[in-house]
């Protein structure tokens, strides 16, 4: 009797491997996971099911739609017409359709399943039908659907375009410029609209392309940009952090190019810091690489969406499946897998899909809503400084909320200054730059740390006040630094985490051992303390093991390995501890010990004893004495107390005062008599019972 997979099924089916799952277990099909097998004879009975269901779901939404208000749209209009239609933008109607699984441009003819889709959202009936023109507002109806439909067009997926004839794409080409220079304009109103409100606005997004070397980062980025920057670096390798505004479609989009040499790891995990999209450029004839994973893990770290562009489709020896395949293995599933992570096929040479990466990385950015305060005080990120000889220090930033100006007094923590000039990413001086613009600025006193933020300030004497302050600051933080991240205190680092979890950038001699080591640790995790790998690899520990270590709050394990010169440097001055061993049971013991020390300790009630109160005194600016004697146990002057009547707890709280006649005591035993008198508390009776408990904190263990 065959068998199938259950994520075969699900691929065959067109469901995700989760709705697989459900769909299944709901047919009372005993299975565990994606990964299981099902006999095949069952498969027709699955199909049976689903059409049946799938026909009830479309008779109800059918029905519910006719309820709706009808809306009458001319065959042959497009998404965006549709949604103009109701006063709609075509952005809300482009992620209505995404939802649904259809992947379109706003530009698409609308059908029959597209209503369908757009009145369910909506709750309108759209029909196609004759839609009367409306003569008295001439100059209005060509530019008011498209002003309307304009920026969610730009923004929405071009997937479904991508095997359109050319022919096609080029007739479409003046409307789509008539409807981009008209969606600019409702833009520029909405921005204007926002200013004189005081509101938030909508920034550019800050994209960080990240990779191997040699896998077309800097190649994509020169197509997107129309320049030429590989070709000016030392043999075609990017050798700094390069900020960049590209213009596409009626937005903005702003790119860092990070290195993907190894020497350069630290700068990628700077450029991590400011991106709100990380796009991953993998080779497709190349596949995953150590440095490749590097990035992903980067990007991971900084908890930024993910865009995998797959280049070099265009290569005869091209396996984007494959690609895709080891992608799976690291949690980067694609949509088309029933996963959440957009991959686009690209040929960066020859600009093949790169339109339809810029597609979705707008579409990306427009669900993440990204927006600032121009009017704020100005704040961002210093990317890369260096000094100059004939315009002394430099730094290049990127303004993160407000408007950064020239002549502003800025604060960096290590440096300060008032800016002479503003130079843009084309080379041209600017006076101000906005939320997301990179800018380079001249006017620094000094040379600021790369990844320091900065902000501005009103006078230069404050300036210099809080450099001063900052340095002192320091000083106290490096004679600090090395006991931050040690095993040992972790457990005082996580406190502060719902589930602990210990961080481990993991590093061994030879692969087998890797992967001993991985299968042992992940078996430690527990639902109440977990172990997180954040990078695992073989070989010596590297200055980007140590870059990766100090951005995740991990340490470093390495098994028959040690660290270079520069990663023991680095891991001085982050504070990085590197744990090595030659033995696994070592290894396995230390880490077990940390997580137990990471464990909340168990909290145990311990009874002391028992008293009952048998005479009331008052005392005149005191009030009421409960007079006391001590039936079992012992009564401590520091022990928490619960007050009993009738065999219910009347009061619980502390006690104020423990007296043996006249003399203050610390305790009373069994068989003695006492004074008590209560915090906040005179409410008690003769015959009330005074049981005395204290909570003790006793540790966890893994056993």
């Amino acid at each position: 009797m065959s068998k199938i997979r259950v994520y075969d099924l699900a691929k065959k089916l067109g469901k995700s491997n989760t709705e697989m799952v459900e769909i299944l277990r709901g047919l009372e099909v005993s299975i565990k996971s994606h990964m299981s097998s099902i006999n095949e004879e069952l498969v027709p009975m699955i199909e049976e099911s689903l059409r049946r269901a799938q026909e009830e779901a479309s008779q109800q939404e059918l029905e519910a739609i006719s309820t709706y208000p009808t809306v009458t749209v001319r065959a042959g209009a497009s998404v965006s017409d549709v949604a103009a239609a109701i006063g709609e933008k075509a952005g809300s109607a482009v992620k209505a359709l995404m939802l649904e699984g259809l992947m379109l441009p706003a530009t698409t003819t609308a059908d029959e399943k597209i209503l369908l889709i757009l009145g369910k959202n909506y709750k309108k009936n759209f029909v196609f039908g004759v839609v009367e023109e409306k003569k008295e507002e001439a100059p209005a109806p060509a530019a008011a659907p498209v002003e309307e439909a304009a920026p969610a067009e730009d923004s929405g997926p071009a997937t479904a375009e991508k095997t359109a004839p050319a022919a096609q794409k080029a007739a479409a080409a003046p409307a789509q410029k008539k409807s981009v220079l008209a969606g600019k304009k409702a833009k520029d109103r909405d921005k204007k609209k926002k200013q004189d409100g005081g509101e938030m606005e909508t920034r550019p997004p800050i994209i960080t392309v990240m990779g191997h070397v040699d896998h077309g980062k800097t190649t994509l980025l020169d197509n997107i940009r129309k320049t030429h920057v590989t070709e000016r670096e030392a043999g075609g390798i990017t050798q700094h952090i390069g900020a960049s505004r590209v213009e596409y479609n009626g937005n903005t989009l702003v790119f860092l190019d990070t290195p993907g040499h190894e020497a350069f790891t630290s700068m990628r995990a700077r450029g991590a810091q400011v991106t709100d999209i990380a796009v991953l450029v993998v080779a497709a004839d190349d596949g995953i690489k150590p440095q490749t994973v590097e990035a992903l893990n980067h990007a991971k770290a900084a908890g930024v969406p993910i865009v995998v562009a797959v280049n070099k489709v265009d290569k005869p020896d091209a396996k984007p499946d494959r690609v895709r395949q080891q992608l799976s293995d690291y949690g980067l599933v694609p949509e088309e897998w029933g996963g959440d992570t957009i991959m686009v096929d690209v040929a960066a040479k020859q600009g093949l899909h790169v339109d339809d990466l810029l597609e979705m990385l707008l579409l990306v950015a427009e669900m993440q809503e990204l927006k600032a305060d121009p009017k704020a005080a100005p704040a961002g990120t210093v990317i890369e400084a260096n000094l100059d000889k004939g315009k002394g220090p430099v730094a290049t930033v990127i303004v993160q909320e407000g408007t950064l100006k020239r002549g502003d007094i800025i604060h960096t923590g290590t440096a300060w200054g008032k800016i002479r000039a503003m130079i843009d990413d084309k080379g041209r001086t600017v006076n101000s730059a906005g939320p997301s613009m990179p800018v380079e600025i001249l006017g620094l006193e000094n040379v600021p740390q790369p990844g320091e933020k900065f902000t501005t300030l009103s006078s230069e004497r404050e300036a210099r006040d809080l450099i001063s302050q900052s340095e002192f600051e320091r000083r106290e933080t490096d004679q600090n630094k090395a006991k931050r991240l040690t095993l040992e205190e972790l457990y005082e680092k996580m406190q502060t985490e719902e589930i602990p979890q210990l961080r481990i950038v993991l590093k061994t001699d030879v692969q087998g051992s890797l992967e001993a080591f991985h299968s042992s640790l992940m078996k430690m995790s527990t639902d109440s303390v977990s172990i997180n790998i954040v990078h695992e690899g073989v070989g010596r520990i590297s200055e980007s093991d140590v870059m990766l270590a100090s951005a995740s709050n991990a340490i470093i394990v390495g098994f028959n390995v040690r660290p270079d010169n520069n990663a023991k440097r680095i891991s001085e001055n982050e504070g990085v501890q590197i744990r090595l061993y030659q033995v696994i049971y070592d290894m396995l013991d230390d880490v077990k010990a940390a997580m137990e020390g990471m464990l909340a300790p168990e909290l145990r009630e311990h009874t002391l004893g028992q008293a009952e109160i048998r005479e009331i005194f008052r005392v005149p600016k005191i009030g009421n004495i409960a007079g006391c004697r001590v039936t079992e146990g012992l009564i401590r002057r520091s022990a928490k107390v619960r007050l009993i009547r009738d065999g219910v707890v009347f009061w619980s709280g502390e006690l104020s005062s423990l007296k043996h006649f006249k003399d203050d005591v610390r305790e009373i035993k069994a068989g003695n008599e006492c004074g008590l008198s209560f915090e906040k508390f005179q409410d008690f009776r003769v015959g009330d019972v005074i049981e005395a408990y204290e909570i003790l904190k006793e540790k966890k263990t893994l056993d």
